[in-house]
């Protein structure tokens, strides 16, 4: 969930854009470099990965935080290079380079970009016989997928991209704003945690990890290192002790990982705990990197390829995820917290995993009782370990001032949930999924009121005779 953080860079340059040509002679200003490293891997990926206009991207993305400096980023994208360079009025520069199969990478420095020309990786069958777009012939079903659609606030625009519904693991509904379709990958954020739980979970049903065990961090080994006991289920949970990452302050442990770092594992193991393991909750993009790092050891996925082709092997492909890409730092190690794209429909068949009790097509992939675990409650919050849980619906995530849960939804909901409004929830009493991704930069989405409507029109189905 990482809109706020990008929220308060870009709020804090354009409040001192009055003074911006002091911060020009600063060399290597963190704040600047913040700023055009989000630019570039953004519409990197939208051009290369998305094949989205990243024009478009940027106006509906970056620039509704920008205001008054918005004029100062000068971003150009090289289709022959397959890269975006960024900077603020050629000071600042960040880039960002596509890689065949791998996604978008960021490149600090003078650095060179391991080779990985021409890996695409085995093709992937699709988990849908549907080809076209699949319009509900139910009118509560599309009045539905209207109000996800509707606009009611034009000062804050809900851009909705994708909604996809799945009901008794059959798709019944879907939509897409123009330019999209069931084929294009979109930014997940922070649903990809939840792809970083079930890569732990997959190697724990192969005995090569165990949730209880203590994270195999090398620089935590030493056993007067505080963080030396943290375990993997701390880590799962958001509850390790590691600090609350994304901050008011925008140059912050997570925007310093994501756009600041080439290597984001080796610097998340550097930071310091803040709570003692397992006595505080604390929303961790660092703690999910570290579990992305610890799921390709155990697997033996060293390097951006190999990565990619476990979770490939692994994850993607039994489940018909064909347009998915998880994407790499430039030290190989996927960026487990929030960067996996995907398509509506390859966000709903994860989905229906978790419904299915992490089997899919009578093969199980994940652990039994994982899924039960995934969705426990970890402390009094509504979190759980990789997914939100509708078990408690008072109170708010601290920074975001976000709701804990949806409480027009069902008690039995869970849900990933990412940055910009992006969402899979899964209703098991409904035996339902829904997917909604979109770039909701402000405001609410107002995805359980879509989400409530679905089910009263599947409801309103049953009850016909």
């Amino acid at each position: 969930m990482i809109s706020r953080t990008i929220k308060i860079v870009i709020g804090t340059l354009a409040a001192v854009s009055a003074v911006f040509a002091v911060f020009m002679v600063v060399s290597g200003n963190d704040l600047f470099h913040v700023a055009t490293n989000s630019i570039s891997r953004s519409l990197c990926t939208a051009a290369f990965v998305s094949h989205v206009d990243p024009d478009r991207m940027f106006k509906e993305e970056q620039l509704p935080n920008m205001r008054s400096v918005g004029w100062a980023m000068r971003f150009h994208v090289d289709p022959d290079k397959h890269e975006v360079r960024t900077t603020v009025l050629g000071a600042f520069a960040a880039r960002a380079v596509y890689r065949d199969g791998l996604g978008c990478v960021l490149v600090h420095g003078d650095v060179s970009v391991p080779d990985a020309a021409g890996f695409e990786g085995a093709p992937i069958a699709s988990a849908f016989a549907e080809t076209g777009v699949v319009e509900p012939g139910d009118p509560a079903l599309r009045r539905a997928l209207d109000l996800a659609f509707a606009e009611p606030d034009p000062a804050s625009p809900r851009l909705t991209k994708a909604i996809v519904v799945l009901h008794d693991g059959k798709l019944i509904a879907e939509r897409y704003a123009p330019g999209y379709g069931p084929e294009t990958p979109i930014w997940g954020h922070s649903l990809t945690k939840s792809i970083t739980n079930a890569l732990i979970g997959i190697n724990v049903r192969q005995g090569k990890l165990r949730i209880d065990q203590a994270a195999p961090i090398a620089a935590w080994s030493a056993p007067n290192d505080p963080r030396h006991a943290i375990t993997i289920d701390q880590l799962l949970r958001m509850e390790s002790g590691l600090p609350f990452d994304e901050t008011d302050n925008p140059v912050n442990p997570m925007s310093r990982m994501f756009f600041l770092e080439n290597n984001m594992a080796g610097y998340a193991a550097t930071v310091p705990l803040v709570h003692p393991p397992g006595t505080a909750w604390a929303y961790s993009n660092l703690g999910y990197v570290l579990l992305s790092r610890i799921a390709m050891d155990a697997a033996g996925a060293g390097g951006a390829v190999a990565a990619e082709r476990f979770v490939r092997s692994a994850l993607f492909a039994p489940l018909g995820m064909r347009n998915a890409v998880i994407e790499t730092d430039l030290a190989g190690t996927p960026v487990g917290s929030s960067h996996v794209y995907a398509s509506g429909r390859d966000f709903a068949r994860f989905g229906q995993l978790y419904l299915d009790d992490g089997v899919v097509d009578g093969k199980r992939i994940l652990p039994e009782g994982w899924v039960a675990y995934s969705h426990s409650q970890t402390l009094k919050t509504g979190y759980g370990a990789g997914f939100w849980t509708n078990l408690v619906n008072e109170g708010s995530v601290p920074v975001w001032d976000a709701p804990w849960g949806i409480p027009q939804l069902p008690k039995d909901m869970f849900y990933a949930r990412g940055a910009f409004g992006q969402y899979i929830i899964i209703v098991p009493s409904e035996q339902l999924v829904v997917v909604r991704l979109g770039i909701t930069v402000h405001g609410a989405t107002g995805i359980g009121d879509v989400v409530a409507k679905i089910i009263a029109a599947l409801h309103q189905q049953a009850a016909q005779p």
